[in-house]
């Protein structure tokens, strides 16, 4: 009898340290997880932009990425670039580079795939796409049109909860809006699949991982915090991109 009563209580105390994570199923980045910018038809800046990670362009060769004054590794498999704390990948350069670029394009188009495809539980159309002062607690938020963050939107939760946030359509940052992240959430537990083009405004600052299936584009002196995978181009304008 000793034996059961110490094993319940050992087991309540136990019960009492576990943590359980809120919202749907991460999506597995693969190797795309890489890059803090990955696209496929090119990278271009205005400088000088800060970028802290590493990018790269599939199937596209180096020619894409422009604004960077970029230099070749001696290696021939990476440059650098003054505005990228960390290495610049192209298609075009030395094995092993293209196929590493290969098998991270197609990680990413599976992860928006994944993303795109996810439909349990959602919570449908918020604010009929129109954000303005909004907190969203962790789950799956789809949208049929575009979403426009009006005023600064706050995702709510703890750093082991997750957010995906489907859109068909664009979308669209205001000038000096912010995505903020409260009460411990992570930039990288925050999924954007966006169908439409991406538009962070001006002096803002945007947070999570876009899967993007056309353009993105941070304007003047915009921040992102997280990763920007683009299956067409990025823009950025002075911009701040870190993961």
């Amino acid at each position: 009898m000793f034996a059961i009563k110490t094993f319940l209580a050992l087991s309540s105390i136990a019960a009492t340290n576990v943590v359980f994570a809120l919202g749907p199923p991460a999506i597995d980045l693969g190797t795309s997880g890489n890059f803090v910018i990955l696209a496929k038809s090119g990278i271009t800046t205005v400088p000088a932009s800060v970028i802290t990670g590493n990018i790269g362009v599939s199937p596209v060769a180096a020619v894409a990425i422009t604004g960077f004054s970029l230099i070749l590794d001696p290696s021939g498999t990476f440059a650098t670039s003054t505005q990228v704390v960390g290495s610049v990948f192209a298609a075009d350069y030395t094995s092993p580079t293209p196929s590493t670029l290969t098998t991270a394009v197609l990680a990413m188009q599976a992860a928006f795939t994944d993303g795109n495809s996810r439909t349990t539980s959602a919570i449908i159309n918020v604010g009929s796409g129109n954000l303005t002062g909004v907190t969203l607690t962790p789950g799956l938020y789809t949208w049929a049109g575009s979403v426009n963050v009006v005023t600064s939107l706050t995702l709510s939760g703890t750093a082991t909860d997750t957010w995906i946030l489907k859109i068909a359509g664009g979308l669209n940052v205001a000038s000096a809006q912010n995505i903020i992240l409260s009460g411990g959430a992570l930039a990288k537990n925050v999924f954007w699949v966006v169908t439409g083009a991406v538009n962070v405004g001006g002096s803002s600052s945007f947070s999570g991982v876009l899967l993007a299936a056309t353009s993105v584009t941070l304007v003047t002196q915009s921040t992102l915090n997280g990763r920007i995978l683009s299956q067409t181009s990025v823009a950025l304008q002075k911009a701040t991109v870190h993961a």
